[in-house]
């Protein structure tokens, strides 16, 4: 996917800087995006289990991002206070989603959000072995506490028939 598709899959007015958390980052597609879409100020903790390589893509200025090689899956797992959390194509990897996402809200500041993105489907595979669909998502996140669940965005997946969609959760 290229930066721009990723920056217009996300894509949402207002949001706060502070520090976030792109948890499961990957090679930094989507920290990168989010860095376009944050004010001046905002840090980006870019976190994932592979090792850490410098990003391939411009960060505006005035956004900070910082690598860290940690599974965030782990329970012992710690994370700063935080004004929002992106977890784009992470959360399908998670079998026990609830515990994780109770566990990732205490982390958010009284306004934090979620940005999420996962493919719309139920059928399990080997790259996505637990999926969940927008419906799905909702319900998780209404069970946890979280009243707000948007649609940002959706588009096809290059990988499957199908599609992937971005959801902005909130209280």
């Amino acid at each position: 996917m290229e930066i721009e598709k990723a920056i217009a899959l996300i894509y949402t007015e207002g949001l706060q800087a502070g520090t976030w958390a792109d948890l499961g980052c990957g090679e930094g597609l989507f920290s990168a995006a989010l860095a376009h879409l944050l004010p001046s100020g905002a840090a980006i903790l870019a976190i994932d289990r592979q090792p850490v390589k410098p990003l391939p893509y411009s960060i505006p200025a005035g956004i900070s991002i910082t690598r860290q090689q940690a599974d965030f899956s782990l329970e012992d797992f710690q994370l700063p206070e935080l004004q929002g959390i992106l977890m784009a194509n992470s959360l399908h990897y998670i079998a026990d989603k609830p515990v994780l996402i109770n566990r990732l809200a205490q982390c958010l500041t009284a306004d934090g959000v979620f940005i999420m993105v996962e493919y719309e489907t139920t059928q399990a595979n080997p790259w996505v072995p637990y999926p969940i669909t927008f419906q799905a998502l909702a319900t998780l996140f209404r069970n946890a506490g979280f009243s707000n669940t948007t649609k940002l965005g959706e588009i096809n997946s290059v990988y499957r028939s199908g599609k992937m969609y971005a959801a902005l959760v909130s209280r």
